[in-house]
């Protein structure tokens, strides 16, 4: 058998797979040295946790040596703009590039998404020029279109494309607005403006602002709960609470890392915050349901409401309800259990006078709930909520992701090309 055959056969087997299990972008160009640079960056930015949460998007690369006129002058946080108005959020390979409708479209980039791009600054103009070629450029009335389509590089048809341009696409505006750094950044002055002036007003107070800003220059990302969450039934009262605990809920609220929202819908597993410590783990975990993001924290969960800022090293989030750690407010109560199923009558059982019970001390950490009235009313627990009501929705619409559904296709997928590899 010819080593080129087997090679393809690989490759078919690669992308099927990707196709079926999703993409890693970084793993992707891996395999392709002359875009390392690009890709490097990718990581350091974490789009790359952005654009593998995505679907369909095509991603522009610059071979190396193209991104060295930014990377050498611009700070970061001004090179991941750059390089966010090269991920594309739409599916475009060779063919469609060549046939797009009226000559010329304008196409929505991820640094549209961050909120920062006013007018047309977060689009790409693509046009069909003549002879052929395909222009890249700013979708800013009158730019122009210097950077051209070179070649193709990784195509999962409809999901993903990686196409090579010729140069970079860096528009005045990107590379003059500003870019603030960590040691400029007003913490609370963003926090009081986003709504959240309560708990802006507890980090100073306590000190805990100061461990944030020590924090902020090897990453920081603040999850701020707005006013309204204080004022929530079930908060706790955080008078009753030492100034070490309040301190311990305080850093409960930050993780020591830069972790916008792409890098949060990709998380697996337990996140340490700025509260764990030896004593305690004092850690989270993140449920995405869609476009939901949702913060577990195992007494409760809190959705991730709003960007207040992504600007590397810093991300501030506004979240909907306080997040109380297990280690101060226990675990959550287990959920009742259902009706028992109904059977055939049976003679009832002698009564037995009832064993007195002791009534449960009110917790230092919680609110005591208000006695209950003569016809209690429904609590807002017993309906459905927001995220679960999402992950319905989601699953209804979505494709099926079964992990072992996925494996079964790929691996008979690849029996199938072999066999068909080796009969030729």
């Amino acid at each position: 058998m010819a080593a080129s055959s087997i090679t393809l056969c690989l490759a078919a087997v690669a992308i099927l797979a990707v196709a079926v299990e999703g993409f890693n972008i970084t793993d992707l160009l891996s395999a392709h040295p002359e875009y390392s640079e690009f890709n490097d960056l990718l990581t350091k930015t974490k789009l790359a946790d952005d654009i593998n949460s995505r679907e369909p998007v095509t991603v522009c690369v610059i071979p190396n040596g193209g991104l060295s006129a930014y990377t050498g002058k611009y700070p970061l946080s001004v090179v991941k703009n750059i390089l966010a108005l090269h991920v594309l959020l739409d599916y475009f390979d060779a063919p469609k590039l060549h046939k797009i409708a009226e000559g010329s479209v304008l196409t929505t980039t991820l640094y549209q998404t961050t909120g920062n791009a006013g007018g047309n600054l977060g689009f790409v103009n693509i046009t069909d020029l003549k002879g052929g070629k395909v222009g890249f450029g700013s979708g800013v009335p009158g730019s122009s279109l210097d950077s051209t389509f070179a070649k193709s590089v990784v195509q999962v048809p409809y999901n993903l494309s990686v196409i090579e341009i010729s140069k970079a696409i860096a528009p005045s505006a990107v590379l003059t607005a500003p870019a603030p750094s960590a040691s400029s950044v007003n913490i609370t002055a963003l926090l009081e403006k986003a709504g959240c002036k309560t708990f802006a007003s507890l980090i100073v107070s306590t000190g805990v602002l100061k461990i944030y800003q020590s924090a902020l220059d090897k990453g920081l990302t603040i999850f701020a709960p707005n006013d309204e969450a204080f004022k929530a039934t079930g908060a706790p009262d955080l008078s009753k609470l030492t100034s070490a605990e309040v301190d311990s809920v305080l850093r409960y609220h930050a993780l020591a890392s830069y972790s916008p929202i792409g890098t949060l819908k990709q998380s697996t597993g337990r996140i340490e915050t700025l509260a764990t410590n030896g004593a305690g783990k004092y850690d989270l975990s993140v449920k995405t349901a869609g476009d939901s993001v949702s913060l577990v924290t195992g007494v409760g969960t809190s959705r991730v409401a709003s960007t207040v800022l992504d600007s590397t090293p810093l991300c501030i989030f506004t979240v909907d309800n306080m997040l109380l750690p297990v280690e101060l407010f226990g675990k959550a109560p287990a959920p009742a259990p259902g009706p028992a199923p109904e059977t055939s009558p049976s003679p009832a059982p002698v009564a037995e006078a009832p064993s007195p019970k002791s009534a449960a001390a009110p917790s230092p950490f919680h609110s005591p709930p208000a006695p209950p009235s003569k016809s209690p009313a429904a609590s807002p627990s017993d309906g459905p909520t927001a995220d679960s009501q999402n992950s319905t929705s989601n699953n209804a619409g979505g494709a099926l992701k079964s992990p072992t559904v996925m494996k079964t296709v790929v691996a008979a997928a690849s029996v199938t090309v072999l066999a068909s590899v080796l009969l030729s």
